[in-house]
């Protein structure tokens, strides 16, 4: 399902909407909707993008989802995992992202995460942390793989390398082995 947002006073614009709620286990955070997404109403709906291949090898489902709203429905009402993004304006690429798409956007998500305080703000990415960080936060810092020192409110944040597929640079086995690391990091939370 598609939602409308404002981004400024003058026009709207279609994106990808929020699951969020209280009770998640995470939250996965992208940088913003790619056009695919948006055309597909789902999150990672690019073919190439190994979020969806990464997920089901890493045991923070039980068994395999297929690409899609059904999916994220399932993933939303029975994992208690939601999603949302920095930045709600979807583009071709995080390339055409500018500053002042990160200054109205980030305050709001750190309205939403306050809201809703995940156990995890998982955060798809260094881009996305450091400048939701910088922009929502106000705060500059560099970011390592894995869970971040800081939190958000009560949520632990975790940051995995971005699983689109222009983040090459980084194979399916890798972002399974952080998404293993972050099911390991939401089995501990629960247990707390």
């Amino acid at each position: 399902m598609r939602t409308n947002l404002s981004d400024n006073d003058s026009h709207e614009i279609e994106t990808l909407k929020d699951y969020l709620r209280s009770g998640l286990d995470i939250v996965s955070i992208g940088l913003n909707p790619s056009l695919p997404s948006v055309r597909a109403g789902f999150y990672f709906a690019n073919p190439r993008n190994r979020f969806w291949r990464a997920l089901n090898a890493s045991g923070l489902v039980t068994e395999p989802l297929k690409p899609g709203v059904a999916a994220m429905e399932r993933l939303f009402n029975e994992y208690a995992i939601g999603f949302t993004d920095v930045v709600k304006r979807p583009t071709a690429g995080g390339e055409e992202l500018r500053a002042a798409d990160y200054r109205l956007w980030a305050p709001r998500l750190k309205e939403k995460l306050y809201a809703v305080a995940p156990a995890i703000a998982w955060f798809h990415g260094k881009q996305a942390w450091i400048n939701y960080l910088y922009y929502g936060e106000g705060r500059r810092e560099t970011a390592d793989w894995g869970e971040q020192p800081v939190r958000l409110g009560q949520s632990r944040v975790f940051v995995t390398p971005n699983p689109s597929p222009a983040n090459a640079a980084y194979s399916l086995e890798c972002l399974v082995i952080w998404y293993r690391r972050l099911k390991n990091l939401r089995d501990q939370s629960a247990q707390a």
